[in-house]
């Protein structure tokens, strides 16, 4: 999908400067005609000759190497069709932010006209900075658009948001603008219902019965599917994530609220995928008071009812191949074997089975693909690249033919 496009990956200097030899290494198996430059600092992290030997070219390093001749940075801005800089360190941010140009990729950056694409990577603290928050929205006021940061381990050996996104997280962005728009609206018309997240099933007042999934699984899922030209609906349990933008977002709490949200809904849909972790169980009483604690008095009772299988509920009332079905399969143990038996017993056309170590935070996940024709192992796989092959599955069930 980027054969032949033009992209200046520029990297600057932080820990995940790693990361951008794997995504130069991605852009080019893409087949992307890629160039590079780089910060000062950021060649302390990775050298020059990696790039060289993956790109064919030597990277950009200094502005006035007098070998490269010309004004460098023009030459880059009127090259590229696209401006990826990963990582985009909080330094280099604010850099871009106030139009310095004391690099080659800040330089390039001012003359350059084209999609700006920045991969924020830095430690949570310093990302959550007003300085740098004040920076970040100055640059999506200009139209650059970011991939994350994700949320998980940084190299402090912390926790928190400011982890680069994976490279095949950046490839999905920037092929969902700079591709052919046939090349990548191979779900248009295609209308697919997303649920995802958790479901909190109320105790009393302020407690809940709920579980640990973060929703990113499913907010892939719609985001990859509108990028492709399907018409969104994403059903939603509680998260911590914004809504995407162009999808039309149901916000449910509960097991009961979810399954009517879909069951509304579904004959108007092509596919749903049911990626929300759905509570298996709910009290069978809620307490209109808050439950106290009294010392001396022995813990309370929860008697659990059973919450409705609304995957096993759909495949019950499908008449014909429509809707589409497909579930996920969150296990600790036999995990294969259960996929296959939910298949089979919730009439469902696809299951994806991952195991709950992978399955929930963070922003990667490896599954086992499960139809009636056999199991494909994904690997580990960035959240959104999984959604792509899960698209794909969707895509040539619908249209067999393409």
């Amino acid at each position: 999908m980027l054969e032949g496009k033009r992209i200046l990956l520029g990297v600057s200097g932080g820990v995940a400067a790693y990361k951008a030899v794997l995504l130069a290494r991605e852009l080019t198996t893409r087949g992307a005609d890629l160039r590079v430059a780089m910060t000062h600092t950021a060649t302390r992290f990775v050298g020059p000759q990696t790039f060289a030997a993956l790109v064919g070219t030597a990277p950009a390093l200094d502005l006035t190497d007098a070998s490269r001749g010309g004004e460098l940075h023009i030459e880059l801005a009127r090259w590229a069709q696209a401006l990826v800089v990963a990582p985009a360190t909080a330094n280099l941010l604010a850099r871009l932010a106030h139009g310095l140009a004391e690099d080659p990729i800040s330089a390039t950056a001012l003359a350059f006209d084209g999609p700006l694409f920045l991969a924020p990577a830095m430690h949570h603290r310093m990302w959550a900075h007003p300085a740098t928050c004040a920076n970040v929205a100055t640059l999506a006021a200009r139209g650059a658009r970011l991939v994350g940061p994700a949320y998980g381990r940084l190299a402090s050996g912390e926790e928190g948001e400011g982890r680069m996104s994976e490279p095949a997280d950046i490839v999905a962005a920037i092929e969902a603008l700079v591709s052919d728009a046939g090349a990548r609206a191979d779900l248009e018309g295609l209308r697919i219902l997303v649920s995802a997240g958790p479901t909190l099933e109320a105790i009393d007042p302020v407690r809940y019965l709920g579980n640990r999934s973060s929703g990113r699984m499913g907010w892939a899922l719609a985001t990859r599917a509108r990028e492709r030209g399907a018409i969104v609906t994403l059903v939603a349990g509680p998260v911590a994530l914004a809504d995407p933008e162009g999808i039309e977002v149901v916000h449910v709490r509960s097991a009961l609220d979810m399954e009517a949200a879909i069951q509304s809904r579904r004959e108007q849909v092509d596919a749903i995928v049911m990626a929300a972790a759905v509570a298996d169980f709910r009290p069978a009483e809620v307490s209109r008071e808050k439950l106290k604690k009294r010392d001396g008095d022995p813990a309370p009772t929860i008697q659990l009812v059973r919450n409705p299988d609304i995957l096993r509920g759909l495949g019950e009332q499908r008449r014909g191949a429509r809707p589409l079905l497909v579930g996920f399969a969150v296990e600790t143990t036999d995990l294969l074997a259960s996929a296959r038996q939910k298949l089979e017993a919730k009439r469902a056309d696809l299951i994806v089975a991952n195991h709950a170590s992978v399955a929930f935070e963070g922003d990667e996940n490896e599954a086992f693909l499960v139809d009636a024709q056999g199991v494909t192992p994904t690997g580990r796989l960035a959240k959104r690249a999984l959604a792509d092959r899960i698209l794909d599955v969707i895509r040539s069930k619908s249209r067999p033919e393409s």
